[in-house]
């Protein structure tokens, strides 16, 4: 059933993603054939804005997928263990973000390696502090946010800065609650993403890879047209009072997010596209929710960690990243 599901997921990523290919490549002979009264101007506009986040956001995620599929063939759960320390909870959260930082993988697949971890005997809040803070912290999303963004380094230094801040208040605050505890469901399950164990490395990257960017790509498809069409044939003065809003503002950008689950590579494309409308609190409250929490990641946490557990987690993240982003804004 799994092996069933897995196959109709990428089936449906991969018709997306050539349907894009189609329409970008044979996009003036298709036009010839749609009704004039369709290709309204705000169709055009939602079409443009539509493929300028496309266009833009591919080549990161084409980066990140094949370093998150090295990543998860040649480095090792018990090679991370032996560099986070397990003695002093509270100050093994520091080398646990930088284990993080250096892991370039989605917030989809680091969820495995996170219950990996705990199976292997890392503390809890170790292991999530390493699942939030490597789809944020990792040089690619750093190099996909600054080109979004390279004229607003206040976005650009804010996403890593808020993201490290709310990652280790997390840590502290779930070693706080939960303790020693072990949040996982006992169980082994196939969630997708397939692990080849034959010995061709090449053959095991290029696999994790191939269904990383069609999960992937599916969801920036999505997200793309949903921004598009919020743009477009959403009230611009409603937009504005809501992204003008200091409170309301980030609680809405944090449930775009949650909603549309968009990868780390490329989310920052789409909130570019909302960059003269929301403000830089906002927007970063985006950038960083996202890739903590998001509708896609909760059903895999739900699979692998106890209920409450996640349901601990999400409130503790929600409020977290909304405070980071309610201070942050104080000072910007």
């Amino acid at each position: 059933m799994n092996s069933l599901r897995s196959f109709s997921q990428e089936m449906t990523g991969i018709v997306l993603f050539m349907l894009f290919i189609v329409l970008f490549l044979a996009g003036d002979w298709v036009k010839d054939y749609i009704p004039d009264e369709f290709l309204t101007s705000s169709m055009v506009n939602v079409i443009t804005i539509f493929l300028s986040i496309l266009l833009e956001a591919i080549p990161f995620i084409l980066i990140g997928v094949f370093a998150s599929a090295l990543i998860q063939v040649f480095v090792s759960e018990s090679l991370l263990q032996r560099i986070i320390p397990k003695r002093f909870p509270y100050l093994a959260l520091f080398p646990a973000a930088v284990v993080g930082a250096l892991l370039p993988v989605c917030e989809c697949a680091i969820v495995p390696v996170a219950r990996r971890l705990i199976k292997k005997g890392m503390p809890a809040h170790l292991a999530i502090v390493v699942m939030v803070t490597a789809p944020i912290l990792n040089p690619i999303v750093f190099a996909s946010t600054y080109y979004a963004f390279q004229n607003n380094m206040t976005v650009v230094f804010g996403r890593m800065g808020i993201a490290l801040v709310a990652a280790l208040i997390i840590g502290a605050l779930l070693y706080r609650f939960y303790g020693k505890r072990n949040p996982l469901i006992q169980k082994e399950h196939d969630h997708g993403h397939h692990h080849d164990h034959s010995s061709n490395k090449l053959m095991q990257t290029i696999v994790h890879a191939s269904d990383e960017f069609f999960d992937m790509g599916k969801y920036l498809i999505i997200g793309a047209f949903v921004a598009a069409g919020f743009q477009t044939y959403l009230d611009r003065e409603l937009l504005v009072g809501i992204g003008t809003n200091e409170v309301l503002a980030p609680a809405v950008m944090m449930g775009f997010a949650y909603i549309i689950s968009l990868c780390s590579e490329a989310d920052a494309f789409v909130a570019s596209s909302f960059g003269s409308i929301f403000s830089a609190s906002s927007i970063l409250a985006f950038l960083v929710y996202g890739p903590m929490i998001d509708f896609k990641n909760t059903l895999l946490m739900l699979a692998y960690f106890n209920k409450k557990f996640v349901l601990i987690f999400i409130g503790v993240v929600t409020i977290v990243v909304y405070t980071c982003t309610l201070i942050f804004q104080l000072f910007v």
